[in-house]
This record gives C-alpha cells, structure tokens and sequence, in this order.
C-alpha cells in the first residue's frame, strides 16, 4: 500500500468487456421508435468475426488510465468481486500503475463483466451490475487527493452518495471533477446537490445536459447557464461532431473536434478520454483554453483502437499530435 498522496481519486464502478465484434451482413440496424435498434437472426447460430475481453475497464478505469499515462498519481475507490475476474482486474490496475489501495473486493460476490456487441464502428453493450456493498474508505492524512473525479455509479447508492459529499465537505481542498453516469443523472440535481455544489468542474453531453438541467436541447448558452447554477465553476459540454462548449462562468469558448486520422474503429471510452485528459491539463498548469486543446487528441486516438485504453496517449505523444494540428484546430468565443 502506497502512502504518496495521490493527484487523483477515481471513484465509480469498475468491470471487464468482452468485446464481440459481429459481421457486418449478419445485424443490421433499423430505426426504432425512440433510438436505433440492431438486429440479428433469431433461433439461429450466427456467426461472428473474433472476441476479445479487456480487464479493468468502466468509465472510472479508463479515466484512472488516462490520467496515469499522462503522468499523474491516480488510485481508484472501486468494488470488485473475489473471483477470478477480480485478479485478473487488480493485475491489470497493477500493470498500468493505479493505485489499488482503496479497490474493496467483496468475497463470495462476482466481478461485473459486460459484453459489447460491436457492429461497424459502434456498440450495443449487455449489462449487468453485481450486488455489491458500497462503502465510503476511512481516509488518512496522506490518503486525501488533490483531485477528486466522480463516475458512473450503480443505482440503490444514494447513501454511498451522501458520504462522498461528507468527505468532500470535510476535505474542502480537494477539488472535483464530476463525469455523471445514468444513475446520477435520473437521480435529479436536487438529491445530489451537495456534490453539484462542490463541483470544479462537470463534463457531460448535450442530451445528458438537457436530462439533468431540463433546459433547451438547441440553446447551448441556456443549458451551460442552468449547469452552472447548481455550482460547478467550469461546464464541459460535448456536443457529438460539433466538438465541445466550455464555459469558466466569465469566457465561453468551443473547441472543435480533432481529425480523425482513419475512420473510427471502435468508439468505447471516447468520452472518457476526453474528460480525464481535460483535467490532466488543468493538472499540467494550463489553462482551461489550453487543456481543451488537449482532450479531443486523445479521444481521437482511442477510437481508433478497440477498447477505451488501447490509444490512450503519452504528454509527448499528445504535444505531437497537437504541433502537427490543421490551423482551424482552436478555441473559438461564442
């Protein structure tokens, strides 16, 4: 167990993925009646390209990879089980570097494990959560972060929730970055509000931003307004092919997605990139302008891999990508 205070606190739920990438002519996608719905024959062996299963993944793992890629001490508040999942998952964390110390296994329960049905570029992802017991770490001196970036939790954890906004009242030096899952989302702001009200800052997208604030899909300006009412400092707010909308409460600025380089592969984890990369460049010193630059480098890479973590970047790797930037790739007022 390390006792060096961390930069970073990844808290959310962690799994495996099995990837199941299906053969083009075998699924198609038809329009549904409120989203896409993928379809396969029914009854039938369908025969599919290849599988390939990544330990320690989820939204807080591959931000938790991220941010130790880019150089900075990053540990995980996570629950797995004591099966072989499990092992495999902490080998992983240890392979990568993160900090495990507050990883709990839960003996006798099962490691979450989903599976991606991935067809051409996207996914459909199979889930199912484990029945964990969630609770908060008894935290030392040395233990408090810098950082703190809160994710995807499952649902039944609003007590869980509570003594995470305890901990970060108490520790008023910790900053937050809050990256809302599902659960937290249909939670509403007002249950949350005590971590709303510590958030530094919040990274969610355009439809996410409309389900917590209720504001105008086609009004950016209302929805970043409404975000920073419940008390985060800073608004990220993703907008698909649009690239992003940032906002300090003082500047708005939007930052265009960077090139792809070749068509996408696969797009898991390009969000999660984008948010732990944004907030290694606050960590790196620069500013919010500057760190925008940062994040749609490393979501570019990572879509162009299979998995979330496979094209995560290195700083220099990055700087490289953003010296050899087309002209038009900037921050631009609006």
């Amino acid at each position: 167990m390390s006792s060096k205070q961390l930069d970073v606190l990844v808290v959310g739920d962690v799994l495996t993925d099995t990837f199941i990438k299906l053969i083009d002519e075998n699924a198609w996608v038809t329009e549904g009646e409120n989203n896409p719905v993928l379809s396969m024959p029914f009854g039938m062996k369908v025969p599919f390209e290849h599988a390939e299963t990544v330990y320690g993944v989820g939204n807080s793992s591959n931000a938790a990879a991220s941010l130790t890629i880019l150089g900075h001490a990053t540990g995980l508040v996570a629950n797995i089980g004591s099966d072989d999942g499990g092992k495999d998952i902490l080998k992983a964390y240890h392979d990568r570097g993160i900090d495990t110390r507050f990883v709990h296994v839960n003996h006798g329960k099962k490691t979450n494990h989903h599976y991606v049905l991935w067809y051409k570029d996207d996914r459909t992802i199979l889930i199912n959560h484990e029945h964990y017991e969630y609770q908060w770490p008894r935290f030392k001196s040395h233990d408090i972060p810098k950082w703190m970036y809160l994710t995807s939790i499952v649902a039944n954890t609003l007590e869980y929730h509570d003594e995470i906004a305890d901990f970060l009242e108490e520790n008023p030096g910790v900053k937050l970055l809050f990256q809302p899952g599902t659960f937290q989302m249909s939670t509403g702001v007002e249950r949350l509000k005590r971590i709303y009200k510590r958030t530094e800052v919040v990274v969610l997208n355009r439809e996410e931003a409309v389900i917590v604030t209720g504001g105008d899909h086609g009004n950016m300006h209302e929805l970043l307004d409404k975000m920073h009412a419940f008390g985060p400092k800073i608004v990220c707010i993703s907008d698909g092919p649009n690239g992003a909308y940032f906002s300090d409460g003082n500047t708005r600025f939007k930052m265009p997605l960077y090139p792809d380089p070749a068509p996408p592969v696969e797009r898991t984890g390009a969000g999660d990139a984008f948010a732990s990369t944004l907030l290694a460049g606050l960590l790196h010193g620069l500013t919010l302008e500057d760190a925008a630059k940062w994040a749609p480098i490393n979501s570019m890479n990572v879509v162009q891999h299979v998995g979330a973590q496979e094209g995560l970047l290195k700083v220099e790797q990055l700087m490289t990508y953003l010296r050899n930037a087309p002209d038009w790739y900037k921050t631009e007022q609006f």
